[in-house]
């Protein structure tokens, strides 16, 4: 058996295995070891394995992701999330569609402390979908706009997305979570734009919310503003370089935590939840990262990666040729896949690509977290629709597919204008001091 024919059949076997449900990070595990067990013996395997592991575990970058997650399941289960609902309806609420563009803009700032897309759906959904029922809100505006404004959690800093594209791709996490803002500012108005002509189409879609007065609604924002200032601590201080993304983690989520003990809003029992919820995320990141570890020098020796580069490069297509080709294979994955396991398995093959083809690697990795976005709304996997679902029961997964479609084509089009002028995604990380 040839090298090459090692690695297409060890892909062959890792989809297998997804296919019966094996946890990706197990299948990457068994598929990398036993593949390289065939390829170098039993030995070689093993060594890999302990290497591997520990290399990954002690990965100082990887910090990131506990502290972040703890920052945004302190920040829920202290009730915050319900005041940047607030905020965000107390401006944009009486107007017509307000409710759903107010879960929107609570979605944006959520991410922004959050980094998870389950994580920004589920909070702002149990806040906002009994608001827009109240109401009156047709079932698929409101359900499909939270389904998309959730995945803006993949996109707006600090993304666990971008943090397992930069430790994949040994890029910059704070270059990355920068590349993330104007994009992430940018789906967040198209998205509020598809509300605004859904409602101009079907004007009893959703009916303009309470008026309220502007001493009511500064005082609402107000109370905000701590968990704002958090975040624009810790994303201003990583572009400022005054600290690492590193440090901005720690930094938020123990301001976090210190605010919600000061205001009362965190109990030992709601804190010790939080607590567990995050190791529990984390081991799992933690797993996947092993996973990727173990399964990439398999992918290197068999020269899978080179083989498929050559064959585009023999068929021709062009640098853009080339992206779509990897683009279309993102949203074919993502009808099937969760959004990390695309990125940990698509990535030892496509980036050697793409820098072959003269992209940024970090306009490519908003690019690549923008169609994984996608894949978390459109059929039949949708995993933000199947969230969304199990918050509001009795509403048809259908109707949601449908309530999303409008957000799906904003997406589409924040993801053109991100490839026509790439300065979008690249203007902040590349005026980034430190």
């Amino acid at each position: 058996m040839t090298d090459l024919t090692l690695g297409v059949l060890a892909f062959v076997a890792l989809f297998g295995l997804m296919i019966f449900r094996t946890p990706v990070a197990f299948a990457m595990l068994i598929v990398g070891y036993f593949g390289m067990a065939l390829q170098g013996g039993f030995r070689t395997a093993g060594a890999v394995l302990v290497t591997e592991t520990y290399s990954s575990v002690t990965n100082y970058s990887l910090i990131v992701v506990p502290m972040f997650v703890l920052l945004g399941n302190v920040a829920s289960a202290a009730g915050f999330s319900r005041g940047l609902y607030d905020a965000a309806y107390a401006w944009v609420g009486r107007f017509r569609g307000g409710l759903a563009s107010a879960s929107v803009l609570g979605c944006a700032a959520f991410s922004a402390v959050s980094g998870s897309s389950v994580a920004t759906a589920v909070t702002i959904g149990k806040v906002a979908l009994p608001e827009m029922r109240r109401l009156g809100y047709a079932d698929g505006l409101s359900t499909g706009s939270i389904a998309a404004g959730g995945t803006l959690g993949f996109l707006i800093p600090p993304s666990t997305g971008f943090v397992l594209y930069a430790i994949l791709t040994e890029e910059s996490i704070g270059r990355l979570f920068m590349a993330g803002i104007l994009p992430g500012l940018l789906m967040t108005a198209l998205f509020m734009a598809a509300v605004w002509l859904t409602v101009l189409r079907k004007p009893e879609a959703g009916r303009p919310g309470d008026p309220m007065a502007f001493s009511d609604r500064l005082r609402i924002l107000s109370a905000a503003l701590p968990l704002i200032a958090v975040m624009v601590l810790s994303i201003g201080g990583i572009y400022a370089g005054v600290f690492t993304p590193v440090e901005a983690s720690a930094i938020g989520a123990g301001l976090v935590i210190l605010i919600a003990l000061a205001t009362g809003a965190l109990t030992l029992k709601t804190f010790t939840g939080a607590v567990l919820e995050t190791v529990q995320t984390s081991a799992m990141l933690y797993m996947i990262v092993i996973g990727a570890n173990v399964l990439n020098p398999l992918l290197a020796v068999t020269k899978l990666p080179v083989a498929f580069s050559d064959l585009l490069t023999v068929l021709g297509f062009g640098p853009y040729g080339t992206l779509f080709l990897i683009l279309m294979c993102y949203v074919v994955l993502g009808m099937f896949l969760d959004g990390l396991a695309m990125l940990v398995i698509t990535l030892p093959i496509f980036f050697p690509i793409v820098l072959q083809q003269g992209f940024d690697p970090i306009w490519f990795g908003v690019v690549a977290v923008i169609v994984i976005e996608m894949g978390m709304i459109t059929p039949p996997v949708g995993l933000n629709v199947f969230v969304i679902r199990s918050v509001a029961r009795d509403v048809p997964m259908a109707t949601i597919f449908k309530g999303v479609a409008p957000f799906l084509l904003a997406m589409i089009l924040c993801l053109l204008l991100i490839i026509c002028f790439p300065q979008i995604a690249l203007l902040l990380p590349n005026s980034m001091f430190g």
